[in-house]
């Protein structure tokens, strides 16, 4: 078995994916987007995302998290991490349907990444829109306000976000 060099990305079944900035004999020290740093087993489950060969090199904290922030834009579905208010941390949301089903329950920081994922593909989805070659100006301004719609219509959920400027924006008075 080969081991991985310093930069190799893998994406490991409990701590999902990260970058190796260290090596040794028996382990890696992996820094995942989601986990921060992790020490794992060479031999440990995890899947090879790209491979490099055993280049032994000191590289910086600062230059390790960049490059895994920016692997990760490139080749994942996140685009920044999203902190919850601390008092929604380890809740859980209970769905309580009107007749006499079961209750639904989940815990409120899936639903919260949930939310986020659909903030950020929004994000994605107005940038295309503003950089499209395909649609006039009046277009443009036309699907920009049905965004600011969907935006106005999510800020429910704005209590569920630790940082203001994170949250959900409609329409503002000027």
């Amino acid at each position: 078995m080969k081991l991985l060099g310093i930069g190799s990305r893998i994406d490991h079944p409990e701590y999902g994916k990260g970058v190796v900035t260290n090596v040794s004999s028996q382990h890696y020290w992996v820094t995942f987007l989601e986990n921060g740093l992790e020490t794992i087993a060479i031999d440990a489950d995890f899947a090879v995302i790209h491979r490099v060969e055993n280049e032994v090199d000191t590289v910086s904290f600062f230059d390790v998290e960049r490059s895994l922030v920016s692997i990760l834009q490139k080749w994942g579905d996140t685009t920044e991490k999203v902190a919850i208010a601390d008092k929604w941390r380890n809740g859980k949301l209970i769905l309580e349907p009107g007749d006499a089903l079961a209750n639904k329950e989940m815990p409120i920081d899936t639903f919260f990444h949930k939310i986020v994922m659909v903030r950020d593909r929004i994000r994605v989805m107005e940038q295309k829109i503003n950089s499209s070659k395909n649609l006039d100006d009046q277009e443009k301004v036309d699907l920009q306000q049905y965004i600011t719609r969907i935006y106005g219509s999510l800020t429910t959920f704005n209590v569920l976000f630790k940082n203001k400027s994170d949250q959900f924006v409609g329409e503002r008075n000027s």
